[in-house]
């Protein structure tokens, strides 16, 4: 049997429930600070958009949906300046070679001293794909 004392108390506690439930905090504010698009190197066919995302001051390397690589040994993710690859700048390997995937840059590496994503292959020292950011 409920009296007015359990009544009470169970409906302050739900209350309460209800209040946090309301104070969550919000989605994530994203923010592109650049874009490109793939262009493929050393024979191979690589396109699609690359977008550089601010979040919750991080930052990330965001490929579009419509990343596409047509294969090639070890791809990883980079960045470069003016067709020079940054062996220094590795974001991590290629997690697909389709589709929408993202890479989040180190707070450390400054990426103002770039202006191009590469896909590079590390077994053969080259190039698979590169895209000027603006």
């Amino acid at each position: 049997m409920i009296n007015r004392r359990t009544f009470l108390s169970a409906t302050a506690i739900v209350g309460t429930g209800v209040a946090l439930i309301g104070a969550a905090p919000a989605f994530a504010e994203s923010m592109t600070s650049a874009t490109g698009t793939f262009e493929g190197r050393s024979n191979h066919v690589t396109s699609g958009s690359v977008s550089i995302i601010e979040e919750d001051g991080r930052r990330f390397v965001e490929l579009g949906d419509d990343f596409s690589l047509d294969g090639g040994p070890d791809p990883r993710v980079a960045f470069g300046m003016d067709d020079t690859y940054d062996p220094d700048s590795k974001l991590g390997a290629l997690l697909s070679l389709t589709g929408k995937q993202r890479y989040a840059v180190p707070p450390t590496l400054d990426i103002s001293k770039y202006n191009e994503v590469h896909i590079w292959c590390d077994v053969a020292s080259v190039p698979l794909g590169v895209a000027k950011i603006q």
